[in-house]
């Protein structure tokens, strides 16, 4: 049952999808799957909702997916997406993906799908910055004109994936060497959990306590899985295996990459395996056409990850 005839396509799944084609998506799901779940578990600061999918029984180990913590790497949410639509489907046909019963998976693992966490940046990114807007000159002086191609931040300008509290501190004096203010990439706002998109996912990271994370992000082909060389036991043999199953490389991060990540917050704060995937290689924004090539180097870490801790 490893391949799957989906049902004709409900949306465009290639790497630009948007905030709107993300909402319609998961609608459609809910309506064609009785056991599908939506969760708002936020809202960005223009008002777009956070939607979560969970996939599996509410008291099963809990496992976490992330996308697009950054506006123009869009790309992982139709990821995300394609992963949801599989799932889907080959568990209400009872099959099996790589050998396991998607029953078995269903019964022991929840899994929350976040697949925009970043729904303005997004929108920035693939549409230019909205004219009505109240942050719209701001948003063009921070830019340094009105093409927003590469824009990774929010619409305040804070890169979320700085704005964690994992050496925070340490981050704010390297930004003002670097004379970094706010803009399209590096800000890491006022304080820790400042922006509502973080403030969110913390949120849900506080109450479902996932077994393990996987924050997709491109490009790079690369694995990070430690904060400030603290590693939990099971990361290793977890990020082998996920490397094994990607042919992707363990990697330590450095330089501005190494603070207040998403996946140096979650490590230090439950020691558990939580790792940062730079999925594809190239120059982001990756172009569409690289959409399913990296999917099917992802695909069999998506079903088989849970299991692994």
């Amino acid at each position: 049952m490893d391949k799957l005839n989906l049902d004709p396509p409900i949306v465009p799944l290639d790497g630009d999808v948007d905030h709107a084609i993300v909402g319609e998506f998961i609608d459609e799901m809910c309506r064609r799957y009785d056991f599908v779940e939506r969760v708002i578990v936020g809202n960005s600061i223009r008002g777009r909702e956070l939607y979560c999918v969970k996939l599996g029984r509410r008291d099963a180990a809990p496992i976490l997916y992330i996308g697009a913590h950054h506006g123009m790497e869009r790309l992982t949410s139709a990821l995300l997406l394609r992963f949801i639509n599989e799932y889907c489907e080959s568990y209400r046909a009872d099959g099996r993906m790589y050998g396991m019963s998607m029953r078995y998976l269903f019964s022991e693992r929840c899994i929350y799908i976040l697949p925009m966490l970043n729904p303005d940046g997004v929108e920035i990114s693939l549409h230019g910055a909205d004219r009505e807007s109240p942050l719209y000159e701001r948003l063009i002086k921070m830019n340094g004109g009105d093409d927003f191609t590469h824009w990774q931040a929010n619409e305040r300008g804070v890169d979320l994936n700085h704005n964690y509290d994992a050496g925070f501190a340490e981050y704010k004096l390297l930004e003002h060497r670097l004379g970094i203010c706010g803009g399209a990439t590096k800000y890491s706002g006022e304080y820790a959990e400042s922006e509502p998109e973080t403030a969110s996912l913390c949120r849900l990271v506080r109450t479902v306590e996932p077994r393990l994370v996987l924050a997709l992000h491109t490009q790079g082909e690369e694995i990070f899985y430690t904060s400030g060389g603290m590693c939990p036991p099971p990361s290793r043999r977890v990020g082998r295996i996920i490397s094994e199953l990607t042919g992707y490389e363990m990697a330590e991060p450095d330089g501005t990459a190494a603070y207040g990540g998403f996946t140096d917050w979650f490590v230090a704060e439950y020691a558990r395996p939580c790792f940062t995937l730079e999925c594809g290689r190239g120059k982001n924004p990756l172009p569409k056409d690289e959409f399913f090539p990296i999917y099917s180097r992802l695909r069999e870490m998506f079903f088989r990850a849970p299991v692994l801790v």
